[in-house]
């Protein structure tokens, strides 16, 4: 099934890139099977998306939590805490 990822602030400086359609192998049906996805590329992708890495989630424009289904055609876009004053 193919996705949209989008990538913002500090993820996108780290990665090198703002987002990317990427074709999902079968087993990946859910948000934290994404990140596992991420992870295993190495490099980058692995620190950003390691266990101990905070990382929030939308799908579709909105939050979301790691057991949440995936279908074809979704915007996953991944992002740090954000924090304001």
């Amino acid at each position: 099934m193919k996705v949209k990822l989008l990538f913002f602030a500090a993820l996108r400086e780290q990665l090198g890139t703002a987002g990317e359609e990427i074709e999902l192998p079968a087993g990946v049906t859910t948000l934290a099977g994404i990140r596992e996805h991420l992870r295993a590329r190495g490099g980058n992708f692995e620190k950003a998306f390691s266990g101990k890495a905070l990382v929030r989630v939308a799908l579709n424009q909105e939050m979301a939590q790691p057991a949440a289904q995936i279908k074809a055609g979704d915007e996953i876009a991944f992002f740090p805490p954000v924090t304001g004053g």
